[in-house]
């Protein structure tokens, strides 16, 4: 069962963690989205943090989970922080398979989105 699992920093300004889960659910409802689950998780500050965000998409039945980090640059909660949280779930979660995706700022589309957005 895939599912994803939207990775941000987190805040201590509720509304904006509250915007990331409106994203997870936005995404949730596109027309034909490939994936069972859809939830937001937090590296810091905020609820649900990244373990139990994952374990929450096992519990549910997820097999095959995406995660994806919501950040535009790979600093070291990019590069070091999320995917260590990552291993530490995979080596308690042998039979869920969790693959890293790139961070949103590696994308080739947000040249075009950042032109769109600001005209």
């Amino acid at each position: 069962m895939p599912s994803l699992l939207i990775i941000a920093h987190g805040s201590r300004r509720a509304a904006s963690n509250d915007e990331v889960r409106a994203l997870a659910d936005a995404v949730r409802a596109q027309p034909g989205q490939a994936y069972d689950h859809v939830e937001a998780a937090f590296l810091e500050l905020a609820e649900p943090g990244i373990p139990e965000g994952l374990t929450d998409l096992a519990a549910k039945g997820a097999t095959d989970i995406v995660a994806f980090p919501y950040f535009l640059a790979a600093g070291t909660h990019v590069a070091q922080d999320i995917p260590e949280a990552i291993a530490e779930f995979a080596a308690r979660h042998p039979g869920v398979r969790v693959r890293l995706a790139q961070h949103l700022g590696a994308s080739a589309a947000l040249p075009a989105a950042i032109l769109g957005m600001a005209a």
